[in-house]
């Protein structure tokens, strides 16, 4: 088996697992790696899980590894779902709209909504708990706040 296909078939593994457990270190990863067959180093599991996208994301008081879905559009119901599990407001402040979260979460949301190709987003910056999204102007920050809100519902 080629390289490439092994790192392929280990990648959609981990992501399976994390979308199926409350995975909250690279040893237990390594764990479950190892269970499948998969005999890997935390080097092998560190660069995986960052060309994946996975984050950690606090769900009920625990950090665990969660992954942003890839390749969906502006109205993806991930994008939504996203919105409704990990957003708590979206507010414009001038150019900007800033987009708050719980602790942790900020990275998750941040890309996905880079992701997600919405045509007023010129750039996003993501702290702990806190998203700048930088838009070309004022009232296309206030159209993305809009069109934002509208997710949450």
């Amino acid at each position: 088996m080629r390289m490439a296909d092994l790192k392929e078939r280990r990648q959609r593994t981990i992501a399976g697992l994390i979308r199926s457990n409350a995975l909250s270190s690279q040893d237990e990863l390594a764990a479950r790696l190892g269970a499948a067959g998969y005999a890997v180093t935390q080097a092998t599991i560190s660069r995986d899980l960052e060309q994946l996208g996975a984050v950690k994301v606090r769900r009920d008081g625990q950090l665990t590894y969660a992954l942003p879905e890839m390749g969906e559009t502006a109205a993806s119901p991930r994008l939504a779902s996203v919105f409704r599990d990990w957003v708590r407001s979206v507010e414009p402040a001038a150019n900007l709209v800033v987009i708050r979260t719980p602790p942790g979460s900020a990275h998750l949301v941040g890309v996905v909504l880079d992701q997600s190709e919405l045509r007023e987003i010129a750039g996003t910056i993501c702290g702990d708990d806190t998203i700048f999204v930088a838009c070309r102007s004022a009232g296309e920050a206030e159209a993305l706040t809009s069109k934002l809100r509208g997710e949450l519902a």
